[in-house]
């Protein structure tokens, strides 16, 4: 008995992949979600302490000269590094750059590179409209609607949300880079030195546990709940109230009060007009830090091909009022 000849399969052309899903299936444990939760709320009870402290204790020179260098290093990592450089891709740092954006910008304690770049980007895709991961709108337009929204945008989606976005989906190009891969791992021991390196300096530079305690306190904790609620305020209070100077299909608005504080990023309403442009702050009086340090980081050589506003551009997309 002869056997059966073997019959090739003709399968075709191989199955074309689906884009990736833009939540992750597994989405956010527990765990993850209490530990987000602590990252929250340890700063914030530190900031409510902070003036029956200083009013028994006192505020040191010390502790206000480092609170001010890790704001002002940690915040710019945000806007500079994190949301204008890796989230839209405003400039083109040089690789020393690059990787030092990616470490001031984890000091901040806002999650790490990836993860950050990954919602915001979700953010952009939906801003105000379903899938939008923190719109303060949410739930509703009348007043306790809103109320709610706002609580929900500034801070309550970190740890209630259980969908956990798809950095595959989101942010392929961040994880094809090995140093921002290697930075993005690295984020519980920069956490770690962004509130014990105030410490540390604190006791060198008084040569005692007392000043090591409140510059932990000052230069650390509350340093990191100020930061953590001026980067929340442009997802909650920049989406409710402010002036719209620029046409936009969601409801980012201007807030003049909180740009020095933000470095510039309070000027939400240009920067859902035109979401890669450097600038943000683009008319006659608006103050925008991280724009003009992009501008020195090209001044020296470090940045490229950094998206300057058009004016053209502008004029097309200005409300007339």
């Amino acid at each position: 008995m002869t056997a059966a000849p073997e019959i090739a399969l003709d399968s075709g052309p191989p199955a074309k992949r689906g884009p990736e899903p833009e939540v992750d299936p597994e989405g956010r444990g527990k765990a993850e979600r209490y530990t987000v939760f602590a990252f929250v709320f340890i700063p914030l009870l530190a900031l409510a302490a902070a003036v029956p402290f200083a009013w028994g204790w006192g505020l040191t020179g010390t502790d206000i000269a480092l609170g001010a260098v890790f704001y002002v290093i940690s915040g710019l990592g945000i806007t500079a590094g994190y949301h204008r450089c890796f989230t839209h891709g405003s400039f083109k740092p040089n690789r020393p750059l690059r990787i030092a954006l990616a470490v001031a910008g984890s000091l901040a304690i806002q999650g790490s590179v990836i993860k950050w770049v990954a919602d915001h980007r979700r953010h952009h895709k939906y801003a105000d409209a379903e899938g939008d991961p923190h719109s303060p709108w949410r739930f509703g337009d009348d007043w306790r609607s809103v109320a709610k929204g706002l609580y929900y945008a500034h801070m309550a989606w970190l740890y209630l949300d259980e969908q956990k976005t798809s950095p595959k989906r989101f942010a392929p190009d961040l994880l094809k880079d090995k140093d921002i891969r290697r930075v993005d791992t690295m984020f519980i021991p920069l956490v770690a030195f962004s509130l014990g390196a105030p410490a540390l300096l604190g006791g060198l530079i008084t040569m005692s546990w007392w000043g090591a305690l409140t510059a932990f306190f000052w230069a650390g904790l509350v340093r990191v709940a100020l930061l953590h609620h001026v980067t929340w305020s442009i997802n909650s209070i920049c989406h409710t109230i402010g002036e719209e100077n620029f046409e936009v299909r969601d409801r980012s608005r201007n807030v003049w009060w909180l740009a020095i504080p933000s470095f510039g990023e309070s000027w939400h309403n240009l920067h859902h007009a035109d979401p890669t442009c450097a600038r943000h702050g683009v008319l006659k009086g608006q103050i925008d830090i991280t724009a003009r340090v992009i501008w020195m980081f090209e001044k020296l050589g470090w940045a490229s091909k950094v998206r300057w506003p058009n004016a053209e551009r502008l004029a097309a997309k200005r409300v007339t009022i």
